[in-house]
């Protein structure tokens, strides 16, 4: 199953209108033509947190988002992409409630890594924690188990709670491989054309390592899931935020990755009206890759930009993010801060809010997204040129609800209206459906206060140009007849 390469949307399953069916209706009354690309919908699946990405299985949908039955009607106009969370699951799913009825004895034991798969004596060592890439203060948490009630410890990688509501699987596991397996059969019979690899950096765990995409064992544990996918036709896209040679490190092995130093960068070219950084480095990119501006958590500064952008430089941008309300995400570990103490893991806001709100420079940016060789996926907010939730971050107390608005079929209607947004699906029409964007890409020379990006293919050629000063983009294109057209987005 190839990838198209036209534009995706990503959405939560109750974001628009408030479940799956009233999705399915938003996409085929509003934007039938313009994800030709595909839809992301974001953990649907029965979940004990984390809006989703805590799931008790995979083989049944949310009742209160619907049923297969309807991402199946989805999947009939549109290619659907769903998460697998190959490092954990719920601690309320059946596997790990046997597990603490049962103990040892369990079924499902084998799925889990209690302490003693890691040291001889299930006594964590401090010195090999200290090595480790913790995502909290511990990376296990202690559960009563068995009739006994006898303490054990599991691996936790993530989580707020303690205990932990992310169980971590054991991927070495002959169970967990059938597991997964099982999950991805499933994915298969529901016509699941792609599937992301949710926290796959985490899945290994070695002492005397960072825990954190330790080779080679990481793309072995690839290989075999991507020959799994494959034999289904399903494609995979891995999620890894760290620095960015590791994830090039999956480029080079042929997967698909993520673009996170990309929002950053449009961002900060924006902001500081000089392009000459984004230009450097859309020169030397991987083109295999999926693009984004906005997304369910943040933009990426830190560790995904180190060596890339001096802290100097960061503190500027994300001082200015906070000035126009965003809310941020720090790193958990200080041994993973910058020298200086810097600090920000992802600036959290709607991208729309973030560039104030400006209908040019928001243009602009999509328009540099959508000319960068890739899958372009627009987030739902971002796609309907939605501003900050400030109300929902007080009322939940979580920082990244200010760019998680669920959105009313009045408010889409509402939405829908705005110039932003009708300029928005005109670039994205161009996008999906201008030939050149199959063909050759160039980065063209310009002065620092100017973006001038190209496609060209056969007789097709797009020219990208925008003005930093003013925000106005530009596209000249030649038509079916090689007349040039001038399309100001």
């Amino acid at each position: 199953m190839a990838v198209k390469n036209k534009v995706q949307l990503i959405t939560y399953p109750d974001s628009l209108g408030g479940n799956l069916k009233a999705l399915n209706m938003v996409l085929q009354k509003y934007f039938a033509d313009i994800f030709e690309g595909g839809i992301h919908i974001l953990p649907p699946f029965p979940s004990s947190g984390d809006r989703g990405f805590a799931p008790l299985t995979y083989l049944e949908i949310e009742p209160s988002f619907g049923s297969w039955d309807d991402i199946r009607a989805i999947g009939e106009h549109f290619d659907v992409l769903l998460d697998l969370m190959v490092n954990h699951i719920s601690k309320e799913s059946v596997y790990f409630q046997d597990f603490l009825k049962n103990g040892r004895d369990s079924q499902f034991a084998d799925l889990f890594i209690t302490l003693d798969k890691i040291w001889t004596n299930g006594k964590p060592v401090q010195e090999d924690v200290d090595k480790m890439f913790l995502r909290r203060t511990e990376p296990y948490s202690t559960f009563q188990v068995g009739a006994s009630g006898e303490q054990m410890q599991v691996w936790t990688t993530f989580g707020k709670q303690v205990p932990s509501e992310q169980i971590d699987l054991d991927i070495n596991s002959a169970l967990t491989r059938q597991l997964l397996t099982d999950f991805m059969l499933n994915f298969s019979k529901q016509n699941i054309k792609i599937v992301r690899l949710d926290a796959v950096g985490y899945v290994i765990k070695k002492l005397g390592t960072s825990c954190f995409f330790v080779e080679p064992e990481i793309h072995r544990f690839m290989e075999w899931i991507t020959n799994l996918a494959h034999s289904l036709n399903i494609e995979l896209l891995p999620e890894v935020h760290s620095h960015y040679s590791i994830q090039y490190k999956l480029a080079e092995k042929g997967h698909w990755i993520y673009d996170f130093i990309l929002p950053y960068f449009v961002l900060e070219t924006l902001i500081n009206k000089s392009g000459k950084r984004l230009c450097e480095y859309l020169r030397v990119r991987p083109h295999k890759q999926f693009t984004m501006l906005d997304c369910h958590d943040g933009i990426p500064v830190k560790p995904d930009l180190d060596d890339l952008v001096s802290s100097a430089d960061a503190r500027k941008v994300v001082d200015i993010c906070v000035e126009r309300g965003s809310n941020l995400s720090l790193i958990f570990s200080d041994k993973h801060k910058s020298e200086d103490g810097f600090d920000v893991h992802q600036i959290r806001c709607s991208f729309y809010s973030v560039l104030g709100c400006n209908d040019d420079a928001y243009i602009a940016a999509r328009a540099i997204q959508f000319f960068t060789p890739g899958i372009p996926q627009v987030y739902y907010v971002g796609m309907l040129a939605g501003e900050n939730d400030a109300e929902n971050v007080l009322k939940t107390r979580e920082g990244r609800e200010i760019n998680r608005h669920n959105f009313s079929i009045d408010e889409i209607d509402q939405a829908m209206n705005k110039p932003v947004v009708q300029r928005l699906m005109k670039l994205i029409r161009f996008r999906n459906h201008y030939p050149a964007f199959n063909g050759m890409f160039k980065v063209c020379e310009t002065q620092n206060d100017m973006i001038v990006l190209s496609w060209e293919r056969d007789r097709s050629r797009c020219v990208l140009n925008i003005n930093l000063n003013t925000y106005s983009t530009q596209i000249n294109y030649l038509d079916e007849t090689g007349q040039i057209v001038d399309f100001y987005a």
